[in-house]
């Protein structure tokens, strides 16, 4: 017997259109092995415009549709069909059981999808997450909302896109206690390192890396550690019982490392990384982004170009690293896939 799940999106970016492109190619085989076939109801985008349609919308059409016009509107009229909802009245009005939250990040505010969460939630909603604002800004409030509410509250993509960081921590490693976390957690910077251990200069890897689409115009929030910090602090508030902002993060960028940095720290056998570090200290649980010499064995040092990885350092298994991406399109897109099957399978 297969069970339908409905889902409304708030955003229809990169993230949504990568899930939806997935919905399309796994539809099938998703149901064939997990007895679940996911529908999407409702879509609200900024720029993009709104649909709800009970019944369900054609993924396929809605990709087309955008890709042709830029219009969810444009979409073929049809019976049922609801067009002009604002993000909140499509989460209110919709017959959703997971409203998925994929609308541009605020790490200042967190708003609007702060709202957007406790909306899902008043109103019997779940919530899946790829926007790190609510979860780094607003985690111990929502998921007390959410349990009162008898709701799931999942945000796999927040940290590290696809690549299961939370899963692992609370799942395979459910039975260790977790005494440090070390993680290279921005891939921008990442890339930007290796680069210059190539020879490269700062300025002159940014460039690239901006040319290759892994660096924003305002690079800011990557190369001053911002990102890094918010996914810290995600990882402190879930994973070891904190309760820190990002404003408690010890928090220092790449951008006044140089080509001489580069050059004596592989003169000694280290190798510069970026990294963002979680651990407790007189039961109190601290964070830190700050760039560190690591020696080559360390498990993060061979992790090059725009990848992420992190390492848990726990008291059955000894350290467990785990590397994989930590952006893209059908990446996160599966992050949310990954909570979405978690949820209808009662897990």
């Amino acid at each position: 017997m297969t069970i339908i799940h409905r889902i409304a999106m708030i955003g229809f970016g990169t993230v949504g259109q990568g899930l939806a492109e997935i919905l399309v190619e796994k539809g099938d085989l998703l149901e064939q092995q997990h007895g679940v076939r996911f529908q999407i109801v409702a879509i609200s985008d900024l720029l993009k415009g709104s649909l709800y349609q009970a019944t369900g919308l054609d993924p396929a059409v809605l990709l087309e549709v955008v890709r042709r016009t830029g219009k969810l509107e444009d979409y073929p009229v049809n019976r049922g069909l609801f067009t002009g909802l604002d993000s909140l009245e499509t989460i209110r009005r919709s017959n959703a059981d997971t409203v998925v939250e994929i609308s541009w990040t605020d790490v200042q505010t967190g708003q609007p999808a702060i709202d957007h969460v406790k909306a899902a939630f008043e109103n019997g909603k779940n919530a899946v997450l790829t926007n790190k604002g609510p979860v780094a800004l607003a985690y111990n409030e929502l998921a007390e909302m959410a349990a009162a509410e008898g709701v799931q509250f999942r945000f796999e993509g927040t940290v590290m896109s696809g690549t299961p960081a939370i899963r692992l921590a609370q799942r395979a490693l459910a039975g260790c206690q977790i005494s440090q976390i070390q993680g290279i957690l921005n891939g921008t910077t990442n890339y930007i390192l290796t680069q210059m251990e190539a020879g490269q200069s700062y300025a002159d890897a940014l460039t690239e890396a901006q040319r290759l689409g892994y660096a924003e115009a305002d690079p800011t929030a990557d190369v001053e550690g911002w990102d890094a910090a918010g996914k810290a602090v995600i990882l402190a508030n879930v994973l070891m019982g904190g309760d820190l902002k990002v404003a408690d993060v010890d928090r220092t960028g790449i951008s006044a490392l140089t080509l001489a940095d580069v050059e004596a720290a592989k003169a000694a056998g280290e190798r510069w990384k970026l990294i963002a570090k979680v651990w407790q200290a007189a039961g109190t649980t601290r964070a830190s982004v700050t760039p560190t010499r690591v020696p080559l064995s360390h498990p993060l040092a061979g992790v090059g170009g725009a990848v992420n990885a992190v390492t848990y350092t726990t008291d059955l298994l000894g350290d467990v690293t785990l590397v994989g991406p930590g952006a893209g399109k059908m990446e996160t897109g599966y992050a949310v896939l990954g909570d979405l099957l978690e949820i209808a399978e009662g897990k």
